[in-house]
């Protein structure tokens, strides 16, 4: 177990297919690119991350909620569950934590459904539209989050 500050990184439904599916829109890196990126940044900021992906909308409420009793903050990109999760935007809330939405691509430059965010009533900020690197951005942000209120 680190002595560093744990940020939980949560990724939604098929984010696990990052690197496949939709590379115009989600680029071309896996998860696990991703992940280490994360892995490194954190290492700089003097953060360690537990980085998760669930296709599972429950699965995601009880890892938020597990969150609460042992990170300093969460990074989330729902995914799809962004913009249908009451029970996401719920367990958010509940958690107490700082939260950072983050998204690959731009919701608002996408279909009109994704418009919509359960999620950004609950988190400190949103980060959309920089592909793989949000998760850097992200990051740096949860870092300065967690100076400020230490």
């Amino acid at each position: 177990m680190s002595d560093l500050p744990e940020v939980l990184i949560l990724n939604g439904p098929n984010l696990n297919m990052l690197g496949v599916r939709e590379p115009a829109i989600y680029g071309h890196e896996t998860l696990a690119d991703i992940e280490s990126m994360c892995h490194d940044r954190a290492a700089d900021l003097g953060l360690s991350v537990d980085f998760r992906q669930s296709n599972f909308e429950g699965e995601l409420v009880s890892m938020i909620q597990q969150a609460r009793d042992r990170a300093a903050g969460i990074i989330i990109n729902p995914a799809g569950y962004t913009h249908t999760s009451v029970a996401i935007h719920d367990a958010l809330k509940l958690s107490d934590l700082p939260v950072i939405e983050l998204h690959l691509s731009n919701p608002h430059q996408r279909e009109s459904f994704r418009h919509i965010s359960y999620v950004t009533a609950v988190a400190k900020g949103s980060i959309a539209g920089f592909g793989s690197h949000g998760y850097v951005l992200g990051l740096d942000a949860m870092g300065r989050l967690l100076e400020r209120d230490s």
